[in-house]
């Protein structure tokens, strides 16, 4: 009976049917994980005032902070950590506590023993300060200065900490405005016009009339730069006047300047929807603004930006290149010996490490061609490389090599789909075969283009190890897109979502402040590939409902 079973195949379907269901499971258990422990990072936690007595000390120590894990402590570390075998078998709880405050302690996070805690309460009037340098800060409001004066104190304090927080956060945006926007582009039209000059000089061309010219361009830019630096002054005097003091929880009592705070809130006694109002901004925060404090704080605007762009730029160049390669070995080339070997060299072409594309890169792209692309082109430049540098062109022509077999291949496989008597037909009406092959062919053979495409996408958007070698980096200053002529820099390094999550995870100084932005990282760029993916899929079905009648 059951080798009458085995016959038909039946156990064979169960098996793939729950080897299928068991991958989907550990697929979307897997997602369920990262978005959890990410998407939890941005909600605003309870912060416990927590008194409790040292093993070695007596006395009692209070302090604040965000209780983030919790775990027990096994026997045999309890007995090597000198407790009794009677404390050490009854399981010792030890929770992580995340007490901010590092310039004061020189701690961000350190871990308590249950048993020694001997109070925990949450006071409303507690306060959490995001702050530019040091991470959080956890204390109690009690004054706020003006010019090192007592302006407000006590209840009041909160209110006018809120009207002062206002005016210094428009300022800071104002001094951000001007040094990377106007000042920026100042010094980026001061550095072309030293390279004209320069370029003039190699060339033999730098006469007194091209002098005076460019010196006048500088003179005009000098007048620009020094009205912004009198300007820029105004704006950093105007946001050092307000400070606050804070008491922490031992009872010390600190001065912070509020042009060192990001943001600031009482999480003890926000009410449901301000918490998620509180969730809202910091999730646009995390996605619109730039990193902080060793990439630990802040967002990843620049790494969502340029990891766009790469594969946009990658998917430009590296489609075209494809579908010709495609297109000649399937219609034009003779199928024979030497075509087969080629196929099989870009299938297996498929499978080379990536790590060995980015090697290739460096050392082709980069040093070889970059090199004489400087030499020959931006001589004015040198030593200083313009191209001879890993930058954002490279990269993506190192991704589109790295990924060029998918395409081919599955172009090739949607040329091979299309009907002969579809050629047949346009050549008897009187088409040429380029024609027939522009006009009819591609169109139906596009379907399959697509989905290479998404194949490609979907691979580049992930590599991190050829990006180390061609481009990419831990904190760039500015984007490969800007308003400044010729406005695509594609010599300029970036910054990538699957590098971020490598820095982040593996040079972070700090590990338990970075390992919930992993988490929030890695959704994120998940989130990207698939936005990425949709995007193609539906263009992809869109022709293949348009050219379903023809393959009919």
């Amino acid at each position: 009976m059951m080798r009458e079973w085995f016959k038909t195949g039946a156990p064979w379907v169960w098996l793939n049917a729950a080897a299928v269901s068991l991958s989907l499971i550990m697929v979307f258990g897997l997602l369920a994980l990262i978005a959890i422990r990410g998407l939890g990072h941005f909600w605003p936690a309870d912060v416990a005032s927590i008194r409790y007595v040292e093993k070695a000390n007596e006395q009692p120590i209070t302090l604040a902070g965000e209780i983030v894990d919790q775990q027990v402590l096994k026997p045999e570390l309890a007995k090597a950590a000198g407790y009794t075998p009677e404390q050490a078998a009854a399981g010792l709880t030890q929770y992580l506590v995340k007490t901010g405050n590092r310039d004061i302690s020189g701690l961000d996070f350190r871990w308590l023993l249950g048993k020694d805690i001997k109070k925990t309460d949450y006071p409303e009037n507690l306060m959490v300060l995001e702050r530019r340098e040091w991470g959080n800060f956890y204390g109690y409001l009690d004054t706020i200065k003006e010019n090192g004066k007592v302006v407000a104190q006590g209840e009041q304090a909160w209110t006018v900490l809120e009207e002062r927080m206002v005016r210094t956060l428009d300022i800071f945006e104002q001094i951000k405005d001007i040094e990377k926007g106007e000042i920026g582009a100042i010094n980026y039209q001061l550095e072309r016009l030293r390279l004209k000059e320069r370029k003039l000089e190699l060339e033999g061309k730098l006469n007194t009339r091209a002098k005076q010219e460019i010196a006048a361009e500088k003179l005009e830019f000098e007048k620009k730069y020094q009205g912004l630096q009198a300007n820029l002054a105004d704006l950093n005097q105007e946001i050092r006047r307000d400070s606050l003091t804070a008491t922490v929880a031992s009872g010390r009592k600190v001065e912070i300047p509020l042009e060192k705070i990001v943001l600031y809130y009482q999480p003890n006694a926000m009410s449901f929807l301000q918490k998620i109002g509180h969730y809202g901004a910091k999730a646009w925060e995390f996605v619109s603004e730039e990193p902080r404090e060793a990439n630990t704080e802040g967002g990843v605007f620049p790494a969502i930006f340029g990891t766009i762009m790469m594969v946009m730029i990658m998917a430009v160049i590296v489609t075209p290149f494809g579908v010709i390669a495609a297109i000649y070995m399937r219609e034009y080339a003779k199928q024979g010996i030497l075509t087969r070997i080629i196929r099989i060299a870009v299938n297996n072409l498929a499978g080379v490490p990536s790590i060995v594309y980015g090697v290739f890169g460096l050392g082709f792209f980069v040093y070889i061609l970059g090199g004489n692309i400087d030499s020959l082109f931006f001589p004015e430049a040198l030593p200083a490389p313009t191209y001879g540098t890993p930058g954002m062109f490279w990269a993506s022509l190192t991704l589109a090599l790295l990924t060029l077999p998918v395409v081919i291949v599955s172009t090739e496989e949607g040329l091979s789909r299309v009907p002969k008597s579809i050629r047949e037909g346009s050549l008897a009406l009187g088409a040429t075969k380029a024609e027939t092959l522009w006009l009819t062919v591609l169109p139906m053979a596009s379907p399959a283009m697509m989905t290479g495409l998404i194949l490609a996408v979907a691979r580049a958007a992930g590599e991190v190890a050829p990006l180390m070698l061609v481009g990419v980096v831990k904190l760039a200053p500015t984007l490969p897109l800007d308003g400044n002529f010729p406005f695509m820099h594609l010599d300029r390094k970036f910054m990538h979502l699957g590098f971020h999550i490598y820095d982040v995870g593996f040079q972070s100084p700090n590990v338990e402040a970075a390992r919930p932005l992993v988490y929030a990282t890695s959704l994120l760029l998940v989130m990207v590939i698939i936005s990425l993916n949709l995007f193609a899929v539906n263009i992809r079905n869109h022709l293949r409902e348009k050219y379903k009648a023809l393959e009919n």
